[in-house]
């Protein structure tokens, strides 16, 4: 079974409170997360039809601080289906209501696993790619699996050649005593 990647695709916007802010005064990243991984978990069950767990989060990089006030808008949508696994791509972006100047705060991939009332995983419906932009995401989540399995198994204790990374490391804030 395939479905259509609108389908399942969601839109959250929530103003900003002093509750939710650091001792700088910006939204805590804390937050954002809690909602970053809210949003996630509501597109990959919206799509599945089933609980879903997070079971990796690839970077989050936060690009521009949220102020108290603002309002913040996430943006979820199926990029890639796995047999059990499904990456959602989730966008966040802030408004300054008085302004009205948007900026792009962070965008993340989650990826999220199907699970049945008994916990074990679950087959997902398949995407229907029906645009560029959704082959490009489909295939981009792909190679970021493969560089993650690679990134993996390089620096496994097994696999780990310390030669090949002490020139490097010579090079960084740090101080080698073996």
């Amino acid at each position: 079974m395939f479905k259509q990647i609108k389908d399942s695709q969601i839109t959250i916007s929530e103003l900003m409170l002093p509750s939710h802010s650091n001792f700088s005064g910006k939204i805590h990243g804390g937050y954002i997360l809690n909602l970053m991984d809210q949003i996630a978990f509501a597109c990959a069950s919206k799509h599945s039809r089933n609980y879903c767990v997070t079971a990796s989060v690839n970077k989050v990089d936060f690009l521009n601080p949220i102020d108290v006030g603002e309002l913040v808008t996430l943006k979820a949508s199926i990029n890639y289906t796995g047999r059990t696994s499904m990456v959602v791509g989730v966008r966040v972006e802030s408004e300054n209501i008085q302004t009205g100047e948007k900026k792009h705060c962070n965008s993340s991939y989650f990826t999220m696993v199907a699970k049945d009332e008994n916990g074990k995983n679950v087959l997902v419906p398949g995407i229907i790619l029906d645009s560029v932009q959704s082959v490009r995401r489909f295939a981009r989540s792909i190679t970021r699996q493969e560089q993650s399995k690679h990134r993996s198994n390089r620096f496994k204790p097994s696999e780990f050649k310390i030669e090949e990374h002490i020139e490097l490391i010579k090079t960084q804030n740090a101080k080698i005593e073996l």
